[in-house]
């Protein structure tokens, strides 16, 4: 049976990246990413939507995008998408859709940066489900 879990998204970072590292020492970063779509209402009034993505990120794509992303700069992100399934405080079963990262490309030039830094990053190493650290 084949099957297919690929996202692409191009939006803007929502919230300076937030770094942890997990028991066996590997860092995670999380972002989330606001895309926007325009359409017209039958009246021909412009309206727009927005939808947020969280988006997850390992090791060295970890570190880069923590480093270099910040918020309302614009991305592309590639990856998969996972749902990820816990127990609240409350004993409420919680589930999140988050987007697994493989590869982060920046698409604005950083301000004031003046480096030529590297503007795409990828991750080729893959996770299960059970690797995700937070609840």
């Amino acid at each position: 049976m084949v099957s297919l879990n690929k996202v692409m998204i191009i939006g803007n970072v929502g919230n300076d990246p937030e770094m942890r590292f997990i028991a066996n020492g590997n860092p995670v970063t999380s972002f989330r990413v606001a895309t926007n779509r325009f359409y017209n209402t039958p009246d021909g009034e412009r309206k727009q939507e927005t939808d947020w993505f969280s988006v997850v990120t390992w090791n060295k794509l970890a570190e880069q995008c923590n480093q270099f992303l910040a918020k309302g700069r614009l991305v592309y992100v590639e990856g998969r998408l996972h749902n990820r399934t816990w127990e609240s405080q409350d004993g409420q079963k919680r589930t999140k859709t988050e987007v697994i990262a493989s590869r982060v490309t920046f698409l604005d030039r950083q301000s004031q940066s003046g480096s030529d830094e590297r503007s795409e990053y990828s991750e080729s190493d893959e996770l299960s489900p059970d690797d995700i650290p937070f609840s």
